[in-house]
């Protein structure tokens, strides 16, 4: 049937900062027919997953699997452990950050901001500040980002838990790993995190549609006292039904077969190379825009992301113009802008199921799309690129050979 619209030959690079493109692996594990999600075969396949999702997370306590995207992981974490009128700790580092602290607010909680520019990640000192100044212990949960989606910046959680313990507070600690979970090294039990919130479409290499709370001893004790309401959201009920191998409400059954997948592809390839991978990436891309001569939106290399990479348009130049020019010419997707960086800057994704050639790729289409908006810059930023990735491959084989 002849179509009014022209097709676009070849693959769409999708270098959003997630959802990330599915893996054809992931894709055939979910085209399985429904099954009774009362019976074994379904009890089956959740317990192995239920224990799988643990070594994605580093724990050995429990992570309780939603049928929902990361915002409402983030709502389970606040209602089921905290009550109405609780102070909230929280840092501004940019948009998302920014949507947590709105949502507490709703909750009728009482979040307190610790303000950035939204060009650092959380500062371990200025949580430690805070916390000091808290003699009454009124504040009941420290909550950071540990990769702010929407500026490029990662978050020191380890150093963050310590400078909780340093203040001799006893908030819980709340951390978002929703872009950084299964792309950079996190350790919900070694890094004393009580609850941590993470997201299935961007590391996990899925759908949107399914979030997890990874929860600690201390944070499941804190749920017996919470009077914030909850029903869907309720961790005992979760628990409870999960023991056998069920939820208490219908799951995303297929959702679930491709999570299985998606343990296992991370677990083929070694955590600590797709943690390797992923940084290659980053550096990579970083290389690239000083190339071009672009300023990166993170300010301060110690907080440089693993997995997102914001870079600022030169004045006079509007990101959203770029990024619908790119789209138009090259078939190829950025993040957009928020907040007080709207419309000043676009998001490079290099996250999920990508390889180097993908990466080049997309910063080869960034270069050209960067010369058709005539947006001022120098050329070889590709190149510097390909120099690092070339550089960074062959390490191991000289490694190898000596």
């Amino acid at each position: 049937m002849a179509s009014n619209s022209s097709r676009t030959a070849g693959r769409h690079f999708l270098q959003i900062p997630g959802p990330t493109p599915l893996p054809d692996r992931i894709l055939r594990a979910m085209d399985m027919p429904i099954i009774d999600h009362r019976g074994p075969e379904f009890a089956k396949l959740t317990k192995r997953v239920l224990e799988g999702i643990k070594t994605i997370f580093k724990t050995a306590k429990p992570v309780i699997v939603y049928t929902a995207t990361g915002t409402g992981a983030w709502e389970a974490a606040l209602v089921n452990t905290l009550s109405p009128g609780d102070r909230v700790l929280m840092v501004e580092t940019g948009q998302f950050a920014a949507l947590w602290k709105k949502m507490a607010e709703k909750l009728g909680l009482v979040p307190e901001f610790i303000p950035t520019d939204w060009r650092i990640g959380a500062d371990p000192a200025a949580v430690e500040a805070k916390l000091r100044e808290d003699k009454a212990h009124t504040i009941k949960a420290v909550c950071v980002l540990h990769n702010e989606t929407s500026t490029g910046c990662l978050s020191p959680v380890a150093q963050i838990r310590k400078a909780i313990d340093a203040a001799k507070h006893p908030a819980l600690f709340m951390v978002d790993t929703i872009s950084s979970l299964a792309s950079t090294d996190y350790r919900h039990d070694e890094w004393g995190v009580d609850v941590t919130v993470g997201g299935a479409q961007k590391g996990l290499m899925l759908p949107p549609g399914m979030s997890f709370n990874a929860v600690s001893d201390k944070a499941l004790a804190a749920a017996k006292q919470s009077k914030l309401l909850k029903s869907f959201w309720s961790w005992e009920d979760m628990l409870n039904m999960n023991k056998i191998g069920f939820f208490p409400y219908t799951p995303a059954t297929n959702m679930l077969y491709g999570l299985a997948e998606s343990i296992d592809m991370l677990h083929e390839e070694g955590l600590e190379n797709v943690f390797a991978r992923h940084h290659r990436f980053a550096e990579a891309t970083r290389r690239a825009v000083r190339g071009w001569g672009l300023e990166i939106l993170c300010r301060d290399p110690k907080y440089y992301s693993p997995t997102i990479t914001a870079v600022l348009m030169p004045e006079g130049h509007d990101a959203d113009a770029f990024r619908n020019l790119a789209l138009e010419h090259f078939n190829i997707s950025y993040g957009m802008s928020f907040g007080r960086f709207a419309g000043k800057m676009f998001r490079i994704g290099h996250l999920g199921d990508i390889n180097d050639a993908t990466l080049v790729g997309a910063l080869g289409a960034t270069e050209m799309a960067l010369a058709l908006a005539g947006v001022p810059h120098k050329k070889g930023g590709v190149q510097a690129a390909m120099d690092y990735i070339k550089s960074a491959q062959a390490r191991p084989a000289r490694a190898a050979a000596e």
